[in-house]
């Protein structure tokens, strides 16, 4: 009987990359869609609303929407982040800066 070498079997490693939803914000309807969904989706969520401006603002830029808002990039950083709590006239000065606009509707 013949011999047969089997060979070793090696595992191929999957690399796995950071998901960042700013990457994939291009448009101004894109960008627009995203806020809405948030708003449909989870409307007493107001820190998830304000991470959601902030990945609209890094798609966009986050140093020209802090010049465009009157703010420092560090404190709309600060105000965007999961732990942040921007005041509502910080967030409408962000909207106002991403060409976004809040409206209400009979719920």
């Amino acid at each position: 009987m013949a011999k047969t070498t089997e060979k070793p079997t090696t595992k191929a490693k999957t690399k796995t990359v950071a998901y960042d939803v700013a990457e994939q914000l291009r448009t101004p309807e894109e960008m627009a869609a995203y806020l809405d969904a948030w708003f449909e989706e989870a409307p007493d969520d107001a820190a998830g609303i304000a991470r959601a401006l902030g990945d609209i603002a890094r798609a966009r830029g986050m140093t020209q929407v802090a010049r465009d808002a009157g703010l420092s990039r560090e404190s709309l950083y600060k105000a965007l982040s999961e732990n942040g709590n921007p005041s509502f006239a910080t967030v409408l000065k962000v909207a106002r800066a991403l060409g976004v606009r809040l409206h209400a509707q009979v719920a």
